[in-house]
């Protein structure tokens, strides 16, 4: 969109295609399994033969996809909305934010329409409401893996919505409802499209991966004429064979998670999971209503590394959950020594209207969650520097994302992109976005590698 994008946004969305088509602008704010409604809507839009329009003013309508999991991100989409109702006027809303009541229609009143998350068909109905089908069928083309928002060689792979948790902290269930798991045969040829079209790397998410296939009782499906189950193990074992990186995020602490970790060793899928863990006192972790414990917590850890010692751990941490002691946060700390996670994000604790936990006693005040989540951050960023030093003078494959000149900026194994590090090589002149190269790390930082091309 023209103008000052507000944090979050994404980049102009495709050009247009001709005069005539209407068009529609795009605004897509939050997560990547947000980022995937948005570009399940934008092939739509395409294959029914609307055009994509880059800016306000060149737009018939505007779409906005909203979050609303934090008050942070519920402001944001606020004022994305408000944005594109003052340079355009004509403004549907979907998302998140759009399944929490009546906020979007007390604070902006003048929207077109309002739809909640993974609704699609329901947001195309409102488009054809206020703005026709065209009827050229010429215009009725779109590539088979659909309009991505993300770069040519790495794509979301959303294999269920919803979640059957019900953490205290979070409102999920209520906007996305119940986990409902994709037919493992959709999600496979979905992936294998993906990768035809040039995709390097498959990032699977959902609410909770590792819950994959368990309202559907694991049924078998089938993908190219052969059975596979309905569950993360086998549907694992089958990304492994499509020739990409498969990077698994969202993946809850179950026992059957140590089943894909022999596929992570034997080079599969890349060796790298996402765990929320979230915290690591019992008593606070009981509160929150989360799965598992600290104590197993740290035995499955000792277990996947002594099964796979080149796996990537990355965690997320809330700090400063309603009664959270100081001796309860200072054991979170002693939590974060012993497992010495790879990768470590730490957000404090932000009220959700409509979660549980605001009703919980012992708020703690303000100063008192940024000084701990301050103090967390660098603990963790001594652990973070000396895992990094550890790879000076190893060598890595590396995906690249972005090349200027004789630099390029990419991905180890070790990298999720937006939310991890990244690796800047050097004397990387005939390098395109989308290889996959090979780097010697020539010096760390408590985030990034620098490196050069091995053999130069």
């Amino acid at each position: 969109m023209k103008g000052k994008p507000t944090p979050g946004h994404r980049g102009p969305s495709p050009a247009r295609r001709g005069d005539k088509a209407p068009r529609v602008g795009f605004v897509s704010l939050g997560c990547p399994k947000a980022l995937v409604d948005s570009e399940s809507i934008l092939t739509q839009l395409r294959a029914e033969g609307y055009d994509i329009a880059p800016s306000y003013e060149g737009s018939d309508l505007v779409v906005v996809n909203t979050c609303g999991f934090i008050d942070a991100a519920v402001q944001e989409s606020l004022d994305a909305i408000g944005e594109a109702l003052a340079e355009n006027g004509k403004v549907i809303v979907t998302g998140c934010l759009g399944a929490k009541g009546d906020i979007v229609e007390k604070t902006h009143p003048s929207v077109l329409a309002i739809t909640g998350p993974h609704a699609r068909d329901e947001v195309m109905g409102h488009v054809h409401r206020h703005l026709p089908k065209p009827h050229d069928p010429f215009t009725d083309l779109v590539p088979p893996q659909g309009i991505r928002l993300t770069p040519r060689h790495y794509a979301y792979l959303k294999i269920s919505e919803g979640c059957n948790h019900r953490c205290t902290f979070c409102i999920i269930p209520s906007m996305r409802g119940e986990l409902a798991s994709r037919p493992v045969g959709d999600v496979m040829s979905e992936a294998e499209t993906l990768v035809a079209s040039g995709v390097k790397e498959l990032l699977v998410i959902s609410q909770d991966t590792s819950a994959y296939g368990v309202d559907v009782k694991y049924r078998t499906g089938f993908w190219g004429g052969r059975p596979l189950k309905t569950r993360m193990t086998e549907l694992c074992a089958a990304l492994g064979t499509l020739g990409a990186w498969v990077r698994l995020h969202y993946v809850y602490p179950y026992p059957h998670v140590d089943e894909v970790i022999p596929l992570m060793a034997e080079g599969k899928i890349l060796p790298y999971l996402d765990v929320p863990f979230q915290h690591a006192s019992p008593r606070i972790l009981k509160l929150m209503k989360r799965p598992a414990s600290a104590e197993r917590n740290l035995e499955r850890i000792a277990a996947w590394r002594a099964a796979c010692p080149q796996i990537t751990l990355r965690s997320t941490f809330i700090v400063g959950f309603p009664g959270e002691t100081e001796s309860e946060f200072e054991e979170l700390l002693g939590f974060l020594r012993e497992a010495r996670l790879d990768r470590v994000g730490c957000f404090v604790y932000s009220p959700v209207e409509g979660a549980k936990a605001n009703q919980l006693a012992g708020a703690v005040p303000e100063e008192v969650k940024e000084e701990r989540r301050a103090r967390f951050m660098q603990v963790q960023a001594a652990i973070s520097r000396e895992k990094l030093a550890a790879k000076v003078g190893r060598t890595l494959d590396v995906l690249v994302d972005e090349v200027s000149g004789t630099r390029a900026v990419g991905r180890s194994h070790a990298d999720a992109p937006e939310i991890d590090g990244v690796v800047r090589i050097a004397n990387a002149k005939g390098v395109k976005p989308g290889d996959i190269v090979r780097v010697k790390v020539t010096r760390a930082d408590e985030h990034d590698l620098e490196a050069s091309l091995s053999g130069r």
